[in-house]
């Protein structure tokens, strides 16, 4: 099994909770990382959270996204089969 995808944020970030609600409602996995106790996040990241990480490929997803730019963004790391991705396209 693949590391899942990481979602950076803070737990006091509404646009955090927005992209939580999405991934959620997608069915994606994800592990979520609250930066606020790493200063190194918190540099590389305070600005542009909610982001979302694919550990595989290093590619990295800056809110604002949606279902579309979302579906793009698993498809271009390959973590979606064509399969799966017919399935994800229906829930939208």
């Amino acid at each position: 099994m693949s590391p899942r995808l990481k979602l950076y944020g803070t737990s006091a970030c509404h646009l955090c909770d927005q992209a939580r609600e999405l991934l959620e409602r997608l069915g994606l996995g994800y592990e979520k990382v609250d930066i606020a106790g790493d200063h190194a996040l918190v540099e590389k990241y305070a600005s542009r959270i909610p982001v979302l990480h694919c550990p595989v490929s290093g590619l990295e997803l800056g809110w604002p996204f949606d279902g579309t730019s979302l579906r793009a963004f698993i498809l271009k790391t390959g973590r979606m089969t064509v399969t799966a991705h017919k399935e994800f396209t229906s829930q939208q």
